[in-house]
């Protein structure tokens, strides 16, 4: 790459966030690394070239959005934005404190982050500015044994879709947005779960990488997904919401 692109990965201190992280400083890029453990953080910018700075950030703070232009700051500027800081959980018993954990991090959290990069590349109009918020398979129908996290994850890509319009209704050519669609992906979100199709984290990362480089709107992984959720879409809700999926 003649040309070393700059990004920030947001939740790059486990899971997809830290491979993508890996693999986009693997390919030349300049990547900052933002995160609630600042000892994973400082770890992987000392021992890892290409990434070159750290910014402890915890997306449900009202400081979120200072540590993000902190964070950019520190890179020179950025190119691609990269969001992948949520959680999930499986709750059958509706407690209320983890459905509205969920929302807060994966739907509010996610929205002032993604919201406060879109318009940070609409004010550098000279950059071409990237986009990139891992949603999930789990956005096609909701799931009764979690029903934050799916219906969160149905918020960001409708979210992600809006923001593409806006871009458009506001001529900002610059901005690309990239939905990200992973199903099962082997991380600490799902360890120790009997999920059936687990990817591995490393090969989805690259995959995730190789669709944001080329400026793809939507990525799901792998076909095996695809073809899952061409057949989920199918389905009428009559007969989805008598399944028991778990």
């Amino acid at each position: 790459m003649d040309v070393k692109h700059s990004a920030i990965v947001m939740g790059g201190t486990s899971g997809i966030g830290y491979e993508v992280a890996q693999v986009l400083a693997g390919r030349g890029w300049r990547v900052g690394v933002a995160g609630r453990r600042e000892d994973i953080l400082a770890k992987m910018t000392a021992a890892t070239d290409g990434i070159v700075a750290y910014e402890v950030i915890d997306v449900g703070t009202p400081q979120a959005v200072d540590g993000l232009h902190n964070l950019i700051d520190k890179m020179g500027g950025i190119d691609l934005y990269f969001h992948s800081s949520g959680i999930g959980y499986q709750n059958v018993a509706l407690d209320a404190g983890k459905e509205l954990r969920t929302i807060e991090t994966n739907c509010l959290g996610m929205a002032k982050l993604v919201g406060e990069a879109f318009r940070y590349f609409a004010q550098h109009p000279a950059t071409e500015g990237r986009i990139a918020v891992v949603s999930s398979i789990a956005r096609t129908k909701g799931l009764g044994a979690a029903p934050a996290y799916s219906a969160s994850k149905r918020f960001t890509s409708h979210y992600l879709e809006c923001l593409c319009q806006l871009a458009s209704i506001r001529s900002l050519r610059n901005i690309h947005i990239t939905d990200i669609r992973p199903g099962f992906v082997k991380t600490p979100l799902i360890e120790g779960s009997n999920f059936p199709m687990q990817l591995d984290a490393r090969k989805v990362a690259e995959s995730i990488v190789d669709g944001i480089e080329r400026r793809q709107s939507v990525i799901t992984i792998n076909w095996l997904y695809r073809l899952l959720v061409f057949f989920w879409q199918m389905l009428p809700r009559e007969l989805w919401i008598i399944m028991m999926i778990k």
